[in-house]
């Protein structure tokens, strides 16, 4: 395991220089680098704190065991991969399933232990025989239409549970957001996200004192009268406080409900690897197999003590991809700051508190620039979708993620959303390309389409 540390100062510190990007070996200031470590902590919190939630694990040890697997992530990628590994949201159905079948909180963290399990062994399968191996499984029409579905499968939640709780001010807060990321420059672009969030977090606070109550449903309840922001939790929540742990118990019937999203997690990981890797010009299959090993063997270790299974996080690309500061300080810094918020019942009291109406308007921005980075992988690898094999199995796997559709096989085990599309899009591919004419397995001998810039290049 190789320790990456020592990063160089790029340029004056203050921001990334015209045209280039702050590498992974590189960082700005510290103060600046804490700071973008705040925004990455924001970006994965509203995931990260709500799957748990939704699967009836505890929200503090979520964000505990996030930090702790994202340096372990670090670590064995040897610094090469910025990534945060927050609580993977494609296991929320199979806690649904579980339940379902009679399972515990302790039964569902063992299922997903041994799904942590066999991604690491896949990944030591990959680094033993190269990314060629992951490359001939996952071409880049199926990893750019993975990252896409896995981005707009997010928007439901944006869209369904976030946005009306509070339209006005999840369209004012997107309003913000987006002025900050566009039109501010250096260090206060680079935090976007963060200060969108203070703002609809102080609009709510503005709003409650000028409007009274809103009258909206929260997470798919009825409608009822309710703050926008309600503090009442958090004078009630300790300033430090243990989250509580649980040992996992092991039932054959819930690890093979949890087992076909090993097929989702390599994808997400080839993709998070791959996006990566077009956004910093840094070849990184070699880092492949180790990344997915990394990914599989810090989903043991937090559920292990309880905690839900981690992912490499989708919405840190966006961030990434914002800011064009790709620097794994940055990621220290977040993971540090979860470790230190998850031993804080009042801090989780205070993220709880962070209005839907907020949330929304920040996750249609990230959730859209996750989905697009899939559309980036297309475009640099001049992926040619006038081709029926590429188009048509990327076209269904993608409408089967996005719209959440379900495949029910028995009454106890089902494939949905993220799973499905995904392997519809990977089978589908292969497939059709075993049965297609010669003319169609050919590559145009003209690309269509310039590998170009990356679309979150700033010029000025």
């Amino acid at each position: 395991m190789k320790l990456a540390f020592g990063w160089k100062l790029h340029g004056d510190g203050r921001s990334p220089a015209p045209g280039a990007v702050v590498r992974p070996d590189e960082r700005l200031s510290w103060g600046r680098t804490l700071g973008l470590g705040a925004q990455h902590v924001v970006a994965m919190f509203g995931a990260t704190f709500v799957a748990p939630v939704l699967m009836g694990l505890d929200p503090n040890l979520a964000v505990l065991v996030s930090g702790v697997a994202t340096i372990f992530f670090l670590l064995a990628t040897g610094g090469r991969i910025p990534s945060y590994l927050g609580s993977s949201l494609s296991f929320v159905g199979v806690a649904a399933v579980i339940k379902t079948q009679g399972g515990t909180a302790a039964t569902l963290t063992g299922a997903l232990l041994v799904t942590g399990a066999v991604l690491a062994a896949c990944g030591a399968v990959v680094q033993a025989f190269g990314a060629r191996v992951v490359h001939a499984v996952l071409p880049p029409v199926v990893t750019g239409a993975v990252v896409m579905l896995i981005g707009f499968n997010l928007a439901p939640v944006a869209a369904g549970t976030y946005w009306p709780q509070d339209q006005w001010t999840a369209l004012l807060t997107t309003a913000f957001t987006a002025f900050a990321l566009v039109v501010l420059r250096g260090f206060w672009s680079r935090i976007a996200i963060f200060l969108g969030l203070l703002f609809g977090y102080a609009l709510s606070w503005l709003l409650d004192r000028a409007f009274g109550k809103i009258h909206s449903s929260i997470g798919g309840a009825p409608a009822t009268d309710h703050w926008r922001l309600d503090l009442s939790a958090v004078g009630h929540a300790r300033w430090i406080g243990l989250p509580h742990t649980h040992a996992p118990s092991f039932s054959l019937s819930a690890v093979l409900v949890a087992l076909p999203v090993v097929v989702a997690l390599i994808a997400e990981n080839a993709g998070h690897v791959k996006a990566v890797s077009e956004m910093t010009g840094d070849p990184l299959d070699d880092r492949l197999g180790t990344a997915i090993t990394a990914d599989g063997a810090a989903t043991v270790l937090a559920t292990a003590v309880g905690g839900p299974a981690t992912t490499t996080y989708a919405e840190n690309i966006g961030v990434m991809a914002a800011t064009r500061v790709y620097s794994t300080a940055a990621y220290w810094c977040a993971a540090g700051f979860a470790i230190l918020f998850g031993l804080c019942p009042k801090f989780g009291a205070v993220v709880a508190a962070i209005p839907g109406g907020v949330l929304g308007g920040i996750t249609v921005i990230l959730y859209g620039m996750i989905g697009l980075l899939g559309a980036q992988i297309w475009i640099h690898n001049k992926v040619d979708l006038t081709n029926p094999l590429n188009l048509v199995p990327t076209a269904a796997g993608i409408i089967i993620g996005i719209g959440n559709v379900t495949l029910k096989f028995t009454a106890d085990f089902q494939l949905s959303g993220i799973a499905l599309g995904t392997l519809v899009t990977l089978i589908g591919q292969h497939a059709l390309r075993a049965l297609a004419p010669t003319h169609l397995k050919q590559p145009p001998t003209t690309p269509l389409l310039d590998a170009g810039t990356s679309s979150y290049d700033d010029p000025a």
